[in-house]
């Protein structure tokens, strides 16, 4: 077993070979500007780092970020670059970077919760991570997107703009419309500059990234679109190529309408595709054809409660609830026992108490349950959850549900 001890931060001076060891283990080459320099968005103060000499054996990192929950904004803590080398493999070195990070959070009170993306699917459920937004990978073809008679598309304006018009304009749409999205994070000037990056080696094909801004008469920006496109043929010359959508985001259904109309009506594209779209995104319920799309969803951002008291204190309750909740959490143990849960639309409540308790639920279907998106009623069917007292899975259930679909569009 490693010493949780034995990691400790990167200095500027050490980043090239913290970087290095990142892109060996991703199997990736990083841009030569990763290597040489931390990016703008880079917190080396929480960073983690093994050395072995002078080779730096695991890697890790976190992000100072902010996550939309159901009815509220919380601090999150964004987990990042974590790897380790082959060389260091199962002697418990994943094990002391997730514990060092966990346990730092919660002594220090810093943020209620940790999120990730993860790279395998089954590496962080141990540590009480569980994916709670998904995305939904819509594909389809265009010919068969029209959309349902009397749509309103409104009658402003979708044009095709430079990235230094997109850049002025965006933030302010997708700042409205984040605080209403559960999985949703903010983006401040470095995250921008981070999402507008565009390398030529990166597009796999397709052409630069290009944008869309929505602008009413009055000249008010209510929605914006990125997106790419590959060109290619049918093997008897027919056009057949596919736009790659990014993000579409639209104050109101009539611009979020007019930019789809926009990107599926684009000349000689025949296929679209939108990795990161919603598990249940809006356009699909535009279409005349419920088939035109088709979801693909997978797991999304991972989510972990780093402290119950302050993640459930901090989110918000459609219907009122008032129950005890035993959790089990091995890896973290201050979130083990019997919490009282109480809540409603305005504010929530968690403590300790000695009641009996009315739910038993392990750590990370609580993690998965948090943003609304996957039912207690579900993880009590899997026996992730128990029920003591009779009706407590369906008060629970509804109260931990939320109106708006957890979505999370921005990996990192």
């Amino acid at each position: 077993m490693t010493d949780p001890a034995a990691l400790r931060p990167v200095s500027p001076d050490e980043w090239p070979a913290f970087a290095q060891a990142m892109s060996d283990v991703f199997g990736e080459e990083m841009d030569s500007s990763f290597v040489e320099r931390p990016p703008a968005t880079a917190e080396l103060d929480r960073t983690l780092g093994l050395w072995d000499g002078d080779r730096v054996a695991a890697t890790s990192g976190v992000y100072s970020r902010t996550l939309t929950v159901p009815g509220a904004v919380v601090p999150c803590a964004g987990v990042t670059w974590v790897t380790v080398s082959p060389t260091h493999r199962r002697r418990g070195v994943l094990t002391a970077i997730m514990r060092r990070q966990l346990t730092e959070l919660h002594e220090r009170q810093r943020e209620p919760l940790a999120a990730l993306w993860a790279s395998e699917g089954g590496i962080y459920g141990r540590f009480g991570y569980a994916p709670a937004a998904l995305r939904g990978n819509l594909t389809g073809r265009t010919r068969r997107t029209a959309f349902r008679p009397g749509v309103d598309l409104g009658t402003g304006t979708v044009t095709p703009v430079d990235v230094g018009a997109y850049r002025a304009a965006a933030p302010r749409v997708h700042e409205a419309l984040r605080r209403w999205v559960p999985g949703a994070l903010e983006r401040d000037e470095r995250w921008w500059q981070r999402l507008l990056r565009d390398p030529a080696d990166r597009r796999d094909g397709a052409t630069a990234r290009r944008y869309l801004l929505h602008t009413e008469a009055d000249g008010t920006v209510t929605g914006y679109a990125a997106f790419r496109v590959r060109a290619r043929e049918t093997a008897d010359g027919e056009p057949d190529g596919t736009v790659l959508v990014d993000e579409v985001r639209g104050r109101g259904t009539p611009a979020y309408a007019a930019l789809w109309r926009y990107l599926l009506d684009l000349d000689l594209i025949r296929t679209v595709e939108y990795p990161h779209a919603s598990a249940d995104e809006p356009l699909r319920h535009l279409l005349a054809d419920a088939r035109a799309l088709l979801p693909r969803p997978v797991d999304g951002l991972w989510l972990r409660l780093v402290d119950v008291d302050r993640a459930l204190s901090a989110r918000r309750y459609p219907t009122p609830i008032d129950l005890v909740v035993d959790v089990r959490d091995e890896f973290c143990p201050w979130n083990e026992g019997r919490w009282r849960v109480a809540g409603h639309p305005a504010g929530g409540y968690c403590g300790r108490t000695d009641l009996d308790p009315d739910l038993v639920v392990d750590a990370g279907a609580l993690a998965a349950a948090y943003l609304g998106g996957v039912s207690l009623g579900t993880l009590h069917a899997a026996g992730r959850v128990t029920e003591v007292s009779p009706g407590a899975v369906a008060l629970a259930a509804t109260a931990f549900s939320w109106p708006v679909t957890p979505w999370c569009p921005d990996p990192f």
